[in-house]
């Protein structure tokens, strides 16, 4: 186990790396994230008002929607609407090179070192996004989402914590916690 690390003015956990997928696990992730991908913009747009309805303090790194309280505007939200089709995009990259480690840690690099030296966004934001995403992903697709494939799909969320944090600890980031979730 990797040693803990300060990130956030918090001692975080980056944890073990994940076990890379299997092929059966990757099949199973390109599977169920085709029925997903069908209607990003829509499925991102129910993930992001989750996660700022139920977690405001994030609100707090978007000047765009971090007054919107109310769900429904929220969703009318054209900037909210960009960034989910962002947030959907870069999943759709990781989903879509999972036969490729290098090119998955890249992508996931980018993204962590952008929020936390462009942003400033706390770490464990990605934690509770990646959250987020699997319990949207199980509502909505409830056919597709059986217990076997949220474990598998909980697998590769833990991996892309695990680049994402990785990214962070590169930029030496030193950002003191600023809000409570």
């Amino acid at each position: 186990m990797e040693s803990p690390r300060d990130v956030g003015g918090e001692t975080m956990e980056r944890g073990e790396r994940a076990e890379p997928l299997t092929d059966p696990e990757r099949e199973i992730i390109q599977n169920t994230w085709v029925h997903v991908y069908e209607n990003c913009e829509d499925v991102g747009v129910s993930v992001l008002i989750r996660f700022f309805v139920n977690f405001p303090s994030a609100k707090q790194y978007f000047s765009q929607f971090q007054d919107m309280d109310d769900p429904e505007e929220m969703e009318r939200s054209v900037q909210l609407r960009h960034h989910a089709r962002r947030v959907m995009s870069a999943i759709n990259t990781v989903v879509e090179n999972l036969h490729d480690p290098e090119k998955v840690s890249s992508v996931l690099a980018l993204v962590g070192k952008a929020h936390a030296v462009k942003h400033k966004v706390e770490p464990m934001y990605f934690k509770i996004l990646c959250g987020v995403m699997l319990e949207v992903f199980s509502e909505d697709f409830p056919e597709f989402f059986t217990a076997e494939v949220q474990m598998v799909w909980t697998k590769l969320m833990g991996t892309v914590y695990w680049h994402v944090t990785g990214a962070y600890t590169e930029v030496g980031w030193v950002q003191l916690s600023s809000s409570a979730v």
